[in-house]
């Protein structure tokens, strides 16, 4: 059976990380060049031409002018809500915050937190059993990764009451009880059309009402921030009202990292990635897996094999580049999920026929060999895949950390 050569318009976005507009411009100005497809006469790419594009657009080893480094002038505090397993928290570390409270329901995660950082105060449990009046004017910045979740509509403009019952009222009503001149939200890019965008829409209205002016939101792009992977994060900042300082959003980085760049020694780890536990696929998948090269998916499998695969989705529209995929080692990684052999977001591993270990897992969001987590393996799994990547945490952390020091020069 011979495989097709070419992929679609969204298959090749997908790839890419860029939007079909953008390769439809590519197209027109001779970077990325489209063909037709002999039969249907679409506009497709040749696999061997995005391969090649592929290799040439990640492997920029050009010198990094962008740096967002800055030192704080004093000890500045944040109080973390929804912590996880400490993606964010021990990014905004790097940077030079203090973490003077961090909360998070999940145990395994307190305990990773409790282990890698015994001087936190890590309040463990339901943050609605919880009340924090006591930092009032003592934490410069709160930061947390709420849950998305929509709101009962009470009218046109929503209040803090209307959003009870909801994480972000919990996450709302710790910034009123706190008053710190930032609070920095976090969460999917999904929430900008969450609810046809009437829930971002509520959340921007609920910190107006409790005093702080929202920025324009912006979904930041890890791979711009030294982290070798396509994950996307949305983030919500909010300026308390009194305050004319102008807060700016990380820079991004020309240099993109790569799998390599996250599993052997280099520029990002001066070892190779530590020997750890790791899932396994079922031998059905294993089989299937075997046949498909690197930066391939289930494309790549011969025709009758991905009808059996694919099942009912073979037939349906969109490219599910996830689908049976193998990353290279010359390209990021797909965004990681809470389960490593899914079948909807497989990732696997370069060489071996396999997922991702934990080790290589944290690797890839870019915290520390020597940060280790708590409970069984499926538990490091979760708290790795919902993690704010360290690398980016530390961005975000210079950037705060820039405008907290021109907000205290004036004051």
């Amino acid at each position: 059976m011979v495989i097709s050569e070419y992929i679609s318009l969204s298959e090749a976005a997908e790839l890419i990380g860029k939007s079909k507009e953008t390769l439809r411009r590519w197209d027109n100005e001779g970077i990325l060049t489209a063909v037709r497809e002999p039969v249907s006469n679409y506009r497709v790419y040749r696999k061997k031409d995005i391969q090649k594009f592929l290799g040439d657009f990640h492997n920029d080893t050009s010198h990094e002018k962008t740096s967002n480094k800055i030192a704080p002038n004093k000890d500045y505090t944040v109080l973390e809500l929804f912590a996880g397993a400490g993606g964010l928290a021990v990014g905004l570390e790097k940077a030079g915050l203090k973490c003077v409270a961090l909360n998070e329901i999940d145990k395994w995660a307190c305990q990773t937190l409790r282990a890698n950082r015994p001087h936190w105060n890590v309040l463990e449990g339901d943050i609605k059993n919880f009340s924090f009046t006591k930092y009032q004017g003592k934490v410069d910045v709160v930061t947390g990764g709420f849950p998305c979740q929509a709101f009962s509509y009470a009218g046109k403009k929503l209040g803090l009451n209307d959003a009870r019952g909801t994480l972000f009222y919990e996450f709302a009503r710790v910034v009123k009880e706190v008053n710190p001149p930032i609070c920095i939200g976090e969460n999917v890019r999904g929430l900008i059309s969450h609810d046809k965008g009437r829930t971002l829409k509520g959340m921007i209205s609920i910190l107006e009402e409790i005093g702080y002016q929202v920025l324009p939101v912006k979904v930041l792009k890890a791979i711009h921030y030294k982290v070798p992977q396509k994950r996307e994060r949305l983030i919500l900042v909010g300026i308390r009202k009194d305050i004319s300082i102008e807060y700016q959003y990380p820079e991004p980085y020309e240099k993109i990292y790569l799998l390599s760049d996250a599993l052997k020694k280099g520029a990002l780890y001066p070892c190779k990635v530590p020997k750890s536990v790791g899932a396994k696929y079922p031998a059905h998948k294993k089989e299937v897996l075997d046949l498909v090269p690197p930066k391939g998916y289930w494309r790549d499998l011969p025709l009758e094999l991905q009808k059996e695969y694919m099942g009912k989705s073979f037939y349906l529209g969109g490219g599910k580049t996830g689908m049976a995929r193998r990353i290279g080692w010359d390209e990021p990684c797909l965004t990681l999920t809470c389960s490593p052999a899914q079948k909807q977001t497989e990732r696997c591993h370069p060489d071996e026929t396999r997922p991702f270990t934990v080790r290589e897992y944290a690797r890839i969001q870019t915290f520390p060999d020597d940060w280790k987590f708590s409970g069984s393996a499926s538990q490091q799994y979760k708290q790795i895949g919902n993690a704010v990547p360290v690398n980016l945490g530390t961005e975000l952390g210079y950037s705060i950390i820039r405008f907290l020091n021109a907000y205290y020069n004036l004051i």
